[in-house]
């Protein structure tokens, strides 16, 4: 078994609706979710927007590979009604957004999969749900 975990986002709709929603999603789909954090309402990060973020971190044990979870994570998100990740290479909003953080002590650096995740350290949103579950 592995220890993987994910950041989430959402800032358009029924933002901790969709939150669960994705969580259940990731429960059933992914493996067991052991841990999760308080849900955090955040302005958004890298592009202007009136519509704030509920932002959460999860803890899943799992005996997908690193590419499983994020096949999974691409399907959840479509499923919820996401349409694509950024809009001519620029953030915007939208109605969910699930990252890999980190899987194991796993360090992968590819086109398509980034563990660590490279960014999630600049990121108070990432860093503050994640750090209330870390062990």
């Amino acid at each position: 078994m592995h220890t993987v975990y994910l950041g989430l986002g959402a800032n358009i709709g029924n933002r901790k609706r969709t939150i669960e929603q994705a969580i259940e999603h990731i429960n059933s789909s992914i493996g067991s979710v052991i841990r999760r954090s308080s849900l955090y309402e955040t302005q958004p990060w890298g592009f202007s927007s009136p519509n704030l973020f509920i932002n959460a971190a999860v803890c899943c044990c799992t005996e997908l590979s690193p590419h499983q979870i994020l096949f999974s994570i691409q399907a959840i998100e479509k499923s919820l009604g996401r349409v694509s990740k950024t809009k001519d290479g620029a953030y915007h909003d939208r109605i969910i957004d699930i990252d890999i953080l980190l899987y194991d002590n796993l360090t992968i650096s590819e086109s398509s999969l980034k563990i660590p995740h490279p960014l999630m350290y600049e990121r108070d949103f990432v860093m503050k749900p994640l750090n209330e579950i870390l062990e």
